[in-house]
């Protein structure tokens, strides 16, 4: 029986995150700190500053996983605290130098190609595709919540 448009669209999504988390695995071994480490590290390269409860949340982990875990990074100088402009209880986190101009091996060349696809999709398909891959974010997001404890 042949595969529709709409099973291989979602087949193909499943794949990619599949890949995603292989190589995710392989960059994190690469550059010597664990998986969860190299999610902080994305997150906040995604959307910048975040403060250590933000970070724990995305990353599912209690308070005190999260403060070991950021304390292991900011060891490694890939992470810095910095005080929050609003809220004398909170610190931010953000990138380090080392962090923006050291990226685990592997990284650039995966961002490059990632860009060159997106080069070679026609314009007036990517506000479509932006969408679709927004609100597949958006259900992970939601399934997330919902698992969480």
């Amino acid at each position: 029986m042949a595969t529709s448009t709409r099973e291989a669209l979602a087949i193909s999504l499943q794949r990619f995150g599949l890949e995603r988390d292989r190589l995710r695995a392989n960059l994190a071994r690469r550059a010597g700190m664990s998986e969860s480490e190299l999610d902080a590290l994305e997150h906040l390269e995604a959307d910048g500053p975040l403060t250590q409860r933000e970070l724990g949340t995305r990353l599912s982990l209690t308070s005190g996983a999260v403060t070991m875990l950021v304390d292991r990074l900011e060891q490694a100088g890939w992470v810095q605290r910095r005080p929050h402009p609003n809220d004398r209880r909170a610190v931010l986190l953000t990138l380090s130098e080392r962090a923006v101009a050291d990226a685990p091996p592997g990284l650039v060349s995966y961002h490059a190609a990632i860009r060159a696809l997106v080069g070679r999709v026609p314009a007036g398909d990517r506000p479509a595709i932006t969408r679709f891959l927004t609100a597949a974010a958006e259900a992970a997001a939601g399934a997330a919540d919902d698992l969480a404890p």
